[in-house]
């Protein structure tokens, strides 16, 4: 992704009845940040865990503008896109299993992101950093942060009303409006989105998010544009990026003319086509994809888990585990479970986020750490915003069934 993680991360060139560009994404109106929440309403473990993590993100990273900054240390005066959408994220996930005091929270940091929007551009398109106050965010733009974001925003759609669940749809299509008009879709390799408009790489997780950003606004809207990207997008994926000898994702393909492939295996790619299969499975009325999903998980769980230690792996080049990244195959794994109710997945997801919870997690403030070695060792005790937004949103979700 984006601003942090420059290691890992992180159609046919003319589309017809494609959509106009748009303006900048109206956000909905500023509310001052609510008090920290007390954690309430069940009595899951995983519940009270992510309440405790969002009481320390209140504490240590949440500002006065609603922004989110980096992390707590070295990065206090910036604010990363994806960070902060990630937290809506995890608040969206808190709303929908029945706690609406996390809404103001969501809703603020929603309205606080029209500073990272580049509203001189007819095609948008959001800043990857800004500084905490809303000034200074320019430079590059990433593809698979806007994505992320109009995937985030409607999570919030799906848990609000009236003008603020409107405000959020719309905020979503801007943020496809860019993806469809920024030229970052192109004919190099056949197809496929780059990461960035360095345009350094085409990767599984950039297009696979844009998969599920099209597929939810084509269901949403009916619009038939959505449709059609959505399955040039699944068509390069497949055809691209999938390792039959290990029936998982890879990471990417190189720039610069050279069409290098990297085969490394990433969880979080993984985990999201998981849920772009499984989204397409649904939208599309096509239960193959379900099963391509399945078969998906399946092989995440031969290759990516480490049934030593119970986690899946950052990937499979690199012998370390991180909040996000890792336990992104945790929502995939819940989200596996609420389409087919085996109980399996439900393992896999719970024993990943009990590894994070026994080896990342600071018994004092109750946040999460930044990487550690597979046994627990060599903690980098950075404090990410990004962790634990990921940890609060998948003990939210996990929370409905543990």
């Amino acid at each position: 992704m984006a601003a942090c993680i420059m290691l890992a991360i992180t159609f046919t060139a003319c589309k017809k009845d494609q959509a106009p560009s748009s303006a900048k994404p109206i956000a909905g109106e500023t509310i001052t940040a609510g008090k920290k929440l007390k954690t309430q309403g069940t009595s899951s473990a995983y519940y009270i865990k992510a309440g405790e993590t969002h009481n320390f993100i209140y504490g240590n990273l949440l500002t006065s503008y609603n922004s989110y900054r980096v992390n707590t240390t070295t990065q206090t005066t910036t604010a990363y896109e994806w960070y902060n959408v990630s937290q809506i994220y995890a608040d969206a996930a808190m709303v929908k299993v029945g706690n609406s005091a996390y809404a103001p929270y969501m809703n603020n940091t929603f309205a606080w992101m029209n500073n990272m929007w580049n509203g001189s551009n007819p095609a948008g398109g959001y800043y990857a950093a800004a500084n905490v106050n809303g000034t200074g965010a320019s430079g590059d733009k990433y593809t698979d942060d806007n994505a992320l974001s109009g995937v985030a925003y409607l999570d919030g759609y799906d848990v609000t009303t009236g003008t603020t669940k409107t405000n959020y749809l719309n905020a979503a299509k801007a943020c496809a409006n860019w993806l469809m008009n920024s030229g970052q879709w192109d004919n190099t390799y056949g197809g496929g989105f780059w990461w960035n408009t360095i345009k350094e790489s085409k990767p599984t997780q950039t297009n696979g998010l844009a998969l599920q950003l099209f597929l939810r606004l084509y269901q949403i809207t009916g619009q038939t544009y959505y449709r059609d990207w959505a399955i040039s997008v699944k068509n390069w994926l497949v055809n691209n990026m999938y390792d039959t000898p290990t029936g998982l994702y890879i990471w990417k393909i190189d720039g610069a003319g050279s069409g290098t492939k990297h085969t490394e295996k990433f969880t979080y790619d993984n985990a999201i086509m998981v849920e772009a299969f499984l989204l397409y499975g649904q939208v599309m009325a096509d239960n193959s994809y379900v099963t391509k999903a399945q078969n998906l998980g399946g092989s995440m769980n031969t290759t990516l888990w480490n049934s030593t230690y119970h986690v899946y792996i950052f990937n499979t080049t690199d012998g370390r585990i991180n909040p996000a990244w890792c336990v992104w195959g945790s929502q995939a794994m819940i989200k596996l479970y609420q389409r087919d109710g085996n109980t399996a997945w439900l393992d896999y997801a719970q024993q990943n986020i009990d590894y994070m919870n026994t080896h990342l997690r600071n018994t004092t403030n109750l946040g999460y750490y930044h990487f550690c070695n597979f046994n627990g060792s060599n903690v980098e005790t950075r404090q990410e915003g990004v962790d634990q937004a990921w940890m609060q949103r998948t003990q939210a979700m996990l929370s409905d069934y543990r």
